[in-house]
């Protein structure tokens, strides 16, 4: 499909998904304003992403869509989507795969429609587009547009713009905190039970880390803070844990002064490359092949493939079908350790 240059003055985009898949989103917008720098450029998201596009230089409104609460059922989304109606979309763009997402873009009734060939309700959408498991979700994401995805061209950078009021008070927290030197930074949780490496690994890790004189930045959501604080409650020095405390901009802000990211598949690894830092992934019961991957040249990936079982599922469970989660007890943390040092000499 040929790069599309829209005639209309106002393109939705709807991705209602997670945080990471968010960030992945970015660089098909960037290309989707460069082509249409007259156009304003809208995106329907939830709450917790909101924060991610009204930081985009390229997304001109953010329209939040709480689909777990008023927005909630049938009806009170019959009346969002008449609200929305008003904006007068011809053109609009859906990464998002959902059934909702095929129901707004159905009920919004855009004169061109785009979403993939895989989608829930697809022929809601009045251009499909072959979803390609064997590319990366940003390939995927440039491809709905009509983008050059060959060779290096789609590696482009999620860009995301961070204040001066966020700047000075990250900087502020790493002067009071004497990171100046550099510090490691790790984000141990997931959404998906069965894709956090296991919490007495981490423990083990950040031992053999700081046994090494690394000072440790332990980064989440609020979501994320009982496991946090259970893992950090093993340490007393060297040690700073911050899960809960910081907004998603301000802890992009702080990962852009780390030395290296260890992280699950999850969100904090899209984070971490957009601000170019080494980032180290670690794959539990999930795989690289599944297009969610850091790309940028300074990062890496850490996995143990030696099962039958693995990958169990695209996005992981609460618990490991088999009960013995040997995807992610099988990765030894030395393993890691010597990822991570080899990465940290590479980048100094």
């Amino acid at each position: 499909m040929e790069a599309l240059k829209v005639s209309s003055d106002r393109i939705l985009v709807i991705q209602t998904a997670y945080l990471g898949d968010a960030i992945l989103t970015l660089p098909m917008l960037k290309k989707l304003k460069d082509r249409n720098p007259e156009a304003q450029i809208d995106v329907l998201a939830i709450p917790s992403t909101k924060e991610i596009f009204s930081s985009a230089p390229y997304v001109d409104d953010v329209i939040i869509i709480d689909k777990k609460g008023n927005q909630k059922g049938i009806r009170a989304l019959n009346r969002f989507i008449k609200e929305l109606r008003k904006n007068t979309y011809t053109a609009l763009y859906s990464p998002h795969r959902s059934f909702r997402s095929a129901y707004i873009t159905y009920e919004l009734g855009c004169n061109e429609s785009y979403g993939f060939d895989n989608s829930n309700l697809k022929y809601a959408y009045k251009h499909l587009v072959e979803y390609k498991v064997e590319h990366h979700e940003v390939q995927r994401n440039l491809a709905l547009i009509g983008e050059n995805i060959e060779g290096e061209s789609w590696k482009i950078p999620p860009e995301i713009s961070i204040d001066e009021v966020t700047e000075r008070n990250v900087n502020t927290f790493i002067m009071h905190n004497q990171l100046e030197d550099g510090f490691i930074s790790i984000a141990p949780g997931s959404v998906w039970n069965t894709k956090r490496y296991p919490k007495e690994k981490y423990i083990e890790l950040i031992k053999l880390l700081i046994d090494k004189n690394e000072t440790i930045l332990v980064i989440g959501s609020e979501d994320d803070s009982d496991l946090c604080s259970e893992i950090t409650s093993h340490f007393t020095n060297n040690l700073i844990n911050i899960a809960g405390r910081f907004r998603v901009i301000e802890t992009i802000c702080l990962l852009r002064n780390s030395k290296l990211l260890i992280t699950n598949d999850s969100a904090p690894t899209h984070m971490g490359m957009s601000v170019d830092i080494p980032v180290l992934t670690i794959y539990c019961s999930t795989i690289k092949k599944f297009g969610f991957h850091p790309y940028n040249k300074k990062s890496q990936t850490v996995s143990f493939d030696e099962l039958d079982c693995k990958p169990c599922g695209i996005h992981g469970y609460s618990e490991c079908p088999l009960g013995t989660f040997d995807c992610g007890n099988n990765l030894m943390p030395e393993t890691i350790l010597l990822i991570a040092q080899k990465m940290l000499s590479t980048n100094e």
